[in-house]
């Protein structure tokens, strides 16, 4: 049911996240608004990299698929991922292949800025969406008939719900005062790509190290951007280190396995922290990706966790009765509801692994290794584990 708003609904915030939950509703027969702050997304045509890349699930790029900004990506920047070796911190090591597991690929490697590109492309070929691009949100008032949003630019707006897709230090949540949990992990995520000596062959490659964890994630051509979650100080050293320095340092802690390393873009860090708020939704209010949850990137699941947000909101809306406020709290708790168990089981999943492969007691030393070399037996827990991280 529609009141007399100036929309049904306004996403903030024009990420990953918040354009494709832009693009899932724009068939649902709501009025949209997206605000960006920032302006739209191009491409740069320099040919260079971007040092922000994620491991994007089969199932998400089907999602991005079935909004039409998968398929229209440069598939010469896209890389499927055929394999993953995992090492442990004593010898142990952990396999997964798409062949063992009866799929085409475990997931892609693409570029943030070229998945954002392709969003915003198709955003900007709708009529379904308006764009307010470039303005900033000043205040916003959730009142019981309506939410009403207040931009710098003087306009005033109304819905009948707004999204907050505005990232981990998200504007939207605390103007709605919602609080949030955080655990520090203490580490910072080092990123920078590299070109590599010798070809990778599809394969993404982890290592559980004393000063860290180690991604090596395959781009396309003898390519690799590299993840590195280790402590603070260890972070400012591998900052501070010159471009020869830091290719020598990061080839050695990979045991030189794709050879002589060239740096292809400046190394940059941001700190990593398990985060949620304390509820994802309210009356006419709705949270989804980084403003509701953070995960560590050592599985890769962040943004995959914004995506399954974005299209389980959007079925959610798009299937309410026609007589339904779309900011009728229940509805909302019923998106709540559904998200909640993933996003539980992958933060659990992630926060201790990183507690199991941070201790320096012998015995879980031990413990974890042996874990690795178990899992790496038993081929029907491989594919479960696939399984669950390919959706």
């Amino acid at each position: 049911m529609s009141g007399a708003h100036d929309f049904d609904v306004i996403i903030i915030g024009g990420g990953l996240v918040g354009a494709a939950l832009a693009l899932a509703l724009q068939d649902s027969g709501l009025r949209l608004a997206l605000v960006e702050s920032g302006p739209a997304t191009m491409l740069p045509d320099d040919g260079s990299w971007d040092s922000r890349i994620y491991a994007i699930s089969p199932g998400n790029a089907r999602f991005l698929d079935s909004l039409g900004a998968w398929s229209d990506l440069d598939q010469s920047r896209v890389m499927p991922i055929e394999e993953m070796r995992i090492w442990g911190d004593e010898g142990a090591e952990l396999d997964f292949s798409a062949y063992e597991g009866g799929a085409a690929n475990l997931g892609y490697i693409v570029e943030s800025r070229l998945m954002q590109a392709g969003l915003w492309t198709r955003l900007q070929a709708t009529d379904a969406v308006t764009l307010l691009v470039g303005t900033r949100c000043a205040a916003l008032n959730l009142e019981d008939g309506q939410a009403t949003l207040h931009l710098t630019d003087g306009r005033v707006l109304s819905a009948g719900l707004v999204v907050g897709a505005d990232g981990a230090n998200s504007w939207t949540r605390t103007q709605a005062g919602l609080g949030v949990e955080t655990s520090d992990y203490r580490q910072h995520g080092v990123v920078a790509n590299f070109a590599t000596s010798r070809a990778h062959g599809g394969i993404a490659r982890q290592w559980f190290r004393e000063d860290g964890i180690l991604a090596w994630l395959p781009l396309p051509g003898q390519r690799m951007s590299m993840v590195w979650s280790t402590a603070p100080q260890h972070a400012r050293q591998l900052l501070d280190l010159s471009p020869d320095q830091l290719c020598a340092a990061v080839a050695a802690a990979g045991q030189e396995t794709l050879g002589e390393l060239q740096l292809l873009t400046p190394p940059a860090a941001f700190p990593l922290r398990l985060q949620n708020a304390e509820v994802m939704v309210r009356p006419r209010l709705a949270l989804v990706g980084d403003a509701a949850h953070l995960v560590h990137p050592l599985a890769g699941q962040g943004v995959n966790l914004g995506f399954h947000d974005a299209e389980c909101l959007a079925r959610v809306l798009s299937g309410r009765g026609l007589q339904t406020d779309v900011g009728d709290y229940g509805l909302l708790r019923s998106y709540e509801r559904a998200r909640q168990m993933d996003i539980r089981a992958m933060q659990l999943l992630t926060d201790q692994l990183h507690a199991l492969f941070g201790s320096r007691l012998p015995l879980l030393g031990a413990l974890r290794n042996w874990g690795m070399k178990f899992t790496n037996r038993q081929k029907w827990l491989k594919r479960r584990l696939m399984a669950h991280a390919m959706t």
